[in-house]
């Protein structure tokens, strides 16, 4: 149910925009391997490590095999006929193969039964690794879990991984239920994973597996300290999207950032390559029960808020049908947004709060990230204690999952404890004081709110088709979203794209597919109290709109 009287005529013509969007990139997603999703595979596979020189061994062997022609057939089918001939697990031949005792070029091609059987039984178990670390969030979950949403998030983002920790204890003993490691700027860049622990990063801290493990056992620590459990994030956008999924579905991440838009825009990350590597690495994200957010809120830092509202909410309707075709289902597409309204602007609160309301009752099942107004701080922290109290009021009435705290010295320097503390207690009071005003207010009908919401949904739909007509690597190249144009042949990344050949063989593309559609996989999610709150609110709501007069549709 929603407050607002939307058209949902419109909103159905723009999923179907949506699906013509996707199938437009469907073949070339489909077509087409990466540098990336082959050294995942190892990954997945038990390989890990770096050589002498400090090269990770995934990188070492892929560049050798696409080096020698070989990568089109899938790296799995070539380490599946060594482990045939030679009796060996996937992770000795790979090993083998990066000390240079083994070299690709003289593996001779196994039966194809008997590659598969051997690659997949290896394959399986790291299956059921990964549902394993899901079932163990589940658990902690139903033990530990007391929060109530809107979640309340926190970035930490020292550089050094020790330094997080610690920060991210404070956090959470001040009251925040989730924790997000910023990563060292322009990781996203690297067309490779750092190994192990690190100290220094500029602006965040690296993402690696090393790094996830620690910060999860801390997070775990303070869980049990503070009686409620504390959810993880970081990011698997960039060059080793896949790749970060797997660490993170190995470490019981609870959240990624993961969207091909952002680094296509934001990164320039040739887009045939991203969005080819988002597809394996969302269907990672979805077996292992994480939730994915997207970036759909760093658009208004280039664009106008107001003018170019639409671009969001299209960009949102796209990001929705991959993530499904990906095997992510509703409760795990935590579509992004933002409160960046000019405040100067008249009524920008209710356009902002009629913008939250649209989301909300588009995507009902979503855990929608809402952030904080950021492009128009400016030093003065009273002001923006304000702004940030604002927000965390449209965010409570408007029913949001996942709300991205603001902080009073946005955009002076790196936030200290204190100005982190502040902030929380912001979020909480506000939170706590208006926990059921969004349940007892409606919303005048062919009001301000009603008019501002359709007129985003029009313009968004009227995108979409637009894009559904000239495809969505023509649209990007002209600047439709955020204002920035890419080239779908310019950009990072491009020379990591291989065509498979017939017979590519990938065990994990496979083995995740059948599993996420099969009808008894529904994992526990994170925010599932989330989510038969946002019913119950939206049951209450229904029955407040039925005794008013001139109440709001469904």
């Amino acid at each position: 149910m929603s407050r607002i009287n939307l058209d949902m005529s419109l909103v159905e013509r723009a999923r179907r925009a949506a699906r013509h969007i996707a199938d437009g990139i469907e073949p070339e997603i489909a077509a087409n391997t990466t540098t990336t999703i082959e050294r995942t595979v190892l990954r997945l596979l038990g390989l890990n490590g770096v050589d002498e020189d400090g090269v990770p061994l995934p990188n070492v062997i892929v560049e050798r095999a696409q080096a020698a022609g070989l990568l089109g057939d899938g790296i799995a089918y070539w380490i599946g006929s060594a482990m045939v001939h030679e009796g060996q697990s996937a992770s000795e031949v790979a090993k083998r193969i990066a000390r240079g005792d083994l070299r690709l070029e003289d593996i001779h091609p196994a039966d194809e039964k008997a590659v598969r059987e051997a690659v997949e039984a290896e394959a399986v178990r790291m299956c059921a690794y990964i549902r394993g670390r899901r079932l163990e969030r589940e658990r902690l979950i139903e033990e530990l879990d007391t929060a109530e949403p809107p979640y309340i998030y926190v970035i930490v983002a020292t550089g050094n991984i020790y330094e997080d920790v610690t920060q991210a204890k404070a956090a959470a003993k001040c009251g925040a239920d989730i924790i997000a490691v910023i990563r060292s700027t322009a990781q996203s860049l690297l067309d490779y994973v750092p190994y192990g622990p690190t100290t220094e990063g500029y602006g965040g801290t690296y993402a690696t597996q090393a790094n996830f493990r620690i910060m999860r056992q801390a997070l775990d620590e303070v869980s049990r300290e503070c009686g409620r459990y504390i959810r993880l994030v970081n990011y698997c956008s960039g060059l080793c999207m896949p790749e970060i999924a797997a660490m993170g579905a190995m470490e019981r991440l609870d959240m990624m950032l993961n969207d091909a838009m952002y680094g296509i825009l934001f990164r320039d990350i040739n887009m045939r390559r991203t969005f080819i590597d988002q597809r394996f690495s969302r269907m990672i994200n979805a077996y292992a029960g994480v939730v994915i957010n997207t970036g759909e809120d760093n658009y208004l830092t280039t664009a106008d808020a107001y003018e170019h509202a639409h671009t969001v909410l299209a960009s949102q309707f796209i990001n929705e049908e991959l993530a499904l075709r990906s095997g992510l289902r509703p409760e795990q597409i935590g579509l992004g947004h933002a409160f960046q309204m000019n405040p100067d602007m008249t009524d920008g609160f209710l356009y902002e709060l009629a913008q939250a309301e649209m989301a909300r009752a588009i995507f009902p099942d979503a855990p929608l990230k809402y952030m904080p107004p950021t492009k128009y701080m400016t030093g003065n922290i009273f002001k923006g204690h304000l702004m940030d109290a604002m927000f965390n009021l449209a965010g409570i009435i408007s029913g949001q999952t996942i709300q991205l705290v603001g902080v009073l010295t946005e955009h002076i320097h790196t936030p200290f404890l204190q100005d982190r503390y502040l902030a929380i207690e912001n979020a909480r009071y506000v939170m706590n004081n208006a926990r059921h005003l969004g349940c007892e207010i409606s919303y005048r009908a062919g009001g301000k709110m009603e008019e501002r919401a359709n007129e985003v949904l029009t313009r968004a739909t009227a995108m979409l088709e637009q894009v559904a007509e000239i495809g969505l690597m023509s649209a990007i190249s002209q600047g439709m979203f955020a204002g920035v144009k890419r080239d779908p042949r310019g950009g990072r990344g491009l020379d990591g794209v291989v065509r498979k050949r017939d017979g590519y063989y990938n065990p994990f593309a496979a083995l995740l597919m059948k599993e996420l559609s099969s009808p008894g996989f529904a994992p526990k999610l994170w925010h599932a109290r989330a989510q038969v709150q946002s019913h119950a609110r939206a049951q209450a709501r229904a029955q407040a709109q039925a005794a008013a007069e001139g109440g709001c549709r469904g």
